[in-house]
């Protein structure tokens, strides 16, 4: 059973090891430049606005030298044991936080490090629909537009509509307490690509907490010009 203590303090973990092949960027999609920073930068940056956070741990690849480039002063920790997956670099960063003296009882918002443009009030929203939870949450939105299937022998034709009643289009932070998140993905393996996937196959259901329509994760080209002129806005 997991302590529900009063006491539990918060922590970012935020998976920074991927190659991002889809944005086409030529290199690591979170070290190119968005709005004149990194995104990692603009992602810590906002972390770094949540005085909920205790600390923020960021993991990267075994070979990354690249990161402290394009951080700048970011106050966080590093940990290079980033896995071949997502699913491998949270848990491996999980076990770098215990080895910080962060508890199984202790929250751990898992936040993908390209989604630059979270919003402070978003994460702090997060933690007071969650830290007395049973489970824990995720920022998500609900699906406003209509669903189609692709075929399976013809991706692009219409195979069915699907009915978008109580479907919801997953975010992050995505936060859960340290000890159950690692069981979670313990006993899921990588195939899961978020969090909240593994805590739902040990039979939990997570809060779904509604979060912002800027809050996407950049994944392709278009998605870096979309940024810029959103960041121009905050300015």
């Amino acid at each position: 059973m997991v302590s529900r203590s009063s006491a539990a303090r918060c922590y970012a973990l935020v998976p920074c090891a991927g190659a991002g092949e889809r944005a086409g960027a030529g290199g690591p999609k979170q070290y190119r430049a968005v709005g004149g920073r990194s995104v990692v930068w603009h992602t810590l940056a906002a972390l770094s606005g949540v005085s909920r956070l205790a600390g923020t741990l960021v993991v990267l690849s075994a070979a990354d030298g690249e990161f402290e480039r394009h951080a700048g002063e970011a106050a966080c920790w590093t940990a290079r044991v980033g896995g071949a997956t997502r699913a491998a670099s949270v848990a491996n960063g999980l076990a770098a936080l215990r080895e910080r003296g962060v508890r199984d009882d202790d929250w751990v918002l898992v936040h993908d490090a390209a989604r630059c443009l979270v919003q402070p009030s978003d994460i702090e929203r997060l933690i007071e629909a969650c830290e007395h939870d049973a489970v824990g949450g995720l920022l998500a939105l609900p699906v406003a537009d209509t669903l189609k299937r692709g075929s399976p022998g013809d991706a692009e034709r219409v195979a069915l509509t699907l009915d978008r009643r109580n479907l919801w289009q997953a975010q992050t932070p995505q936060m859960f307490r340290l000890g159950l998140l690692g069981e979670a993905l313990a006993r899921a393996g990588d195939a899961v690509t978020d969090e909240a996937s593994a805590v739902e196959l040990l039979g939990h259901s997570p809060r779904l907490v509604r979060g912002s329509l800027e809050n996407f994760k950049l994944t392709w080209p278009a998605d870096f010009a979309l940024a810029e002129r959103l960041l121009r806005t905050r300015a």
